[in-house]
């Protein structure tokens, strides 16, 4: 049994069906570069959703990774590991608005996830009012089509019904308003001025169909957290560890959050999140208030330092911004061309979205696309989202580019069928 078809058949007779995945069963890859197991090749436009940051089979992550495993693959929290406190350092270097300057972030918490790291976070928020001696502050503000994870408490952050319903989501602590809007965000502080604990924002709605924050909310949010006694949780998850040309997106607009979530691309395909917090919270979670078994554990940690060498080395920040620009402007010419399907792209960095018009599901465009070779994602219903790996270069986009026209022109064709 090696075909598509034959493990395609077997996983849907083992697998919970909580996923809707393609009948594409990967089996190798390289730069930006995939094979199913019926050989195939598949242009990599998605990057695993923002996780394999340096591409497949980078030799200096996979060295790394193999090295690691014969060295020492878990201890326990109970000691101490180097590689987790390398990572550690460098990932608070990183939180510098300048090179001389200090860190806007200064201590962190490994865990496995994007959805454990906001929930480091949601107890941080809540345990720092309670140490206030403010109990009474357990509210969130967050933001409607936002995404925070699937756990019973990153969940209620979510702002898009679909994913909680039917969980029976604490969602009556979360107000959520309309992304982007700072006068909303006020009248509800000022409805509630002792209730909210923290506002949870994404720098880029990534789930929600890649929609940037405005220019200036990151910075509207901080000063309207300070005024109302809330901290500021900016979700990094999808937006971190370089995606859109920055290592951290908030530092576009200069801002300094309570804390931070990452995970995704920080560990380049290994499991990994961890929560970055300011010095004013570091006392916050004392030992036995929160922990993670695997959490930071040797072979995750060195992992990501590997991403993190190659991201310095490869100067792969800079590539992000350039390519994320080239990228930018290629969806752009398709989306000009054929106007009865698209309204436009947008994004920042690496990180962008192919607008699809009212009544066109991305979906269509999503599998034409896989049928053609190019691996994508969909960010709402109509958004197709393209996150490569950083590594990617022009060569890599203009393929896909084609790739795209062309399915423009199937799927315009159908439907005047």
């Amino acid at each position: 049994m090696s075909s598509n078809s034959e493990l395609a058949a077997l996983a849907s007779e083992v697998l919970l069906g909580n996923y809707r995945p393609a009948p594409i069963v990967l089996a190798k890859g390289r730069g930006c570069e995939l094979w199913d197991v019926d050989g195939k090749r598949y242009l990599d436009m998605y990057a695993g959703i923002a996780v394999s940051t340096v591409g497949h089979a980078h030799p200096h992550l996979a060295k790394t990774i193999a090295d690691q495993a014969c060295a020492i693959l878990h201890t326990t929290n109970l000691v101490l590991n180097e590689p987790s406190i390398r990572l550690a350092k460098r990932l608070i270097d990183h939180s510098r608005p300048t090179p001389d300057a200090a860190p806007t972030l200064t201590r962190a918490f490994f865990c496995n996830s994007g959805t454990e790291a906001i929930e480091a976070c949601v107890k941080l928020s809540r345990r720092a009012a309670f140490l206030k001696n403010e109990p009474e502050r357990t509210r969130f503000l967050a933001f409607q089509q936002s995404f925070h994870g699937r756990s019973l408490g990153a969940l209620p952050l979510t702002g898009t019904p679909k994913y909680w319903e039917g969980f029976g989501a604490d969602v009556e602590r979360v107000s959520h308003v309309a992304f982007g809007d700072l006068g909303s965000v006020r009248a509800m502080l000022e409805a509630q001025p002792k209730s909210y604990c923290a506002i949870v924002v994404e720098p880029v709605q990534g789930e929600g169909g890649v929609l940037p924050a405005p220019v200036g909310f990151l910075t509207g949010l901080r000063a309207l957290a300070d005024e109302f006694g809330a901290l500021l949780i900016i979700d990094e998850v999808q937006t971190g560890i370089g995606r859109t040309g920055r290592f951290y997106a908030h530092q576009r607009e200069g801002v300094v959050p309570d804390a931070i979530a990452l995970a995704k691309g920080l560990g380049g395909g290994v499991p990994i999140g961890a929560m970055l917090v300011h010095e004013r919270h570091a006392k916050v979670l004392t030992p036995g208030t929160h922990g993670s078994t695997f959490g930071g554990n040797p072979l995750a940690t060195a992992a990501a330092n590997a991403v993190l060498d190659i991201i310095e080395e490869e100067e792969l920040l800079a590539r992000a911004d350039k390519m994320g620009a080239y990228l930018g402007a290629a969806l752009a010419r398709v989306a000009e061309r054929h106007a009865t399907l698209f309204d436009g792209e947008r994004g920042l960095g690496l990180l962008r979205g192919l607008l699809m018009k009212p009544g066109v599901e991305a979906r269509s465009m999503l599998v034409t696309l896989q049928e053609r070779g190019v691996l994508t994602s969909v960010a709402s219903e109509r958004v197709l989202r393209f996150t490569p790996p950083l590594i990617v270069d022009d060569k890599t986009i203009d393929e896909a580019a084609a790739a795209i026209e062309l399915a423009a022109q199937a799927l315009e064709a159908a439907r005047k069928a």
